[in-house]
């Protein structure tokens, strides 16, 4: 994709790999707009990133990406580039779950991860299609190749998500609208909550490999560990997924 001249939205982009990838469009002379649910956040990002646009939106609720939609598109009409970032991470033992009391807890995950990123590809893929460039870029993970079984949910969101990417670039494929995909391995961020990555790969190099990965026109990019996660045989990915479960589970026993 073209890395200069857009008009870029990132959900998620107060913190972590979204603001990241924030910085490095505007570097590259990209307008960019960013979309969180803690103000106070979005407004520590602006006073980081000179011009930068911000949005409170909670994108749990289908009436907030509706008008996070409706708002782009009628007051940044250029809009161009849609990153679909926002996630989160649960962790916990399938056999302590109260899934009759507590399922909206384990589903904010699937409307979050899932929900939330197909929709709004939805909506805005017809509003792209009359652009001259435009991109979709999904984040998943590494995770939906080799499911991380402590966080199940999550895996199973980031493979659907991955399954979608696919899809979505097969049928835009005849149309001026990129679809990519980013898989992350484990990154230094809060997610899933603060200190449970800080043994992941820095965010500054992941988000610089990222962009190499977008100015080489790459469809499918990832870095680190999670770059052989992507064309793993099913005996490979049996064998990694056991040995993660197998290092991880006492984080939930």
């Amino acid at each position: 994709m073209k890395l200069s001249g857009n008009v870029v939205l990132i959900t998620g982009g107060s913190g972590g790999i979204g603001l990241a990838f924030a910085e490095r469009f505007a570097k590259l002379g990209n307008q960019v707009i960013v979309c969180g649910r803690r103000e106070d956040a979005l407004q520590q990002a602006k006073e980081q990133i000179p011009g930068l646009i911000t949005r409170v939106c909670d994108l749990d609720n289908e009436s907030d990406r509706l008008a996070l939609f409706d708002w782009v598109t009628s007051n940044y009409p250029e809009v161009n580039v849609l990153v679909n970032n926002a996630g989160i991470q649960q962790r916990f033992n399938v056999l302590k779950v109260d899934a009759r009391n507590n399922w909206g807890y384990f589903n904010k995950e699937i409307t979050s991860n899932l929900d939330a990123p197909i929709h709004l590809a939805l909506l805005f893929v017809p509003f792209f299609a009359s652009k001259e460039k435009a991109a979709i870029i999904n984040v998943t993970s590494g995770l939906a190749f080799t499911p991380f079984a402590i966080a199940p949910i999550y895996s199973a969101t980031k493979a659907a998500l991955h399954s979608f990417s696919m899809s979505l670039r097969q049928q835009l494929s005849d149309t001026s609208i990129e679809v990519i995909e980013v898989a992350p391995p484990a990154v230094n961020t809060n997610l899933g909550g603060a200190g449970l990555h800080t043994t992941g790969e820095p965010l500054d190099a992941f988000a610089n490999g990222i962009f190499e990965g977008l100015n080489e026109g790459k469809q499918e990019i990832s870095y680190g560990s999670a770059i052989a996660r992507l064309r793993m045989s099913r005996d490979d990915i049996d064998k990694a997924t056991e040995a993660l479960w197998n290092a991880t589970r006492s984080m939930i026993e």
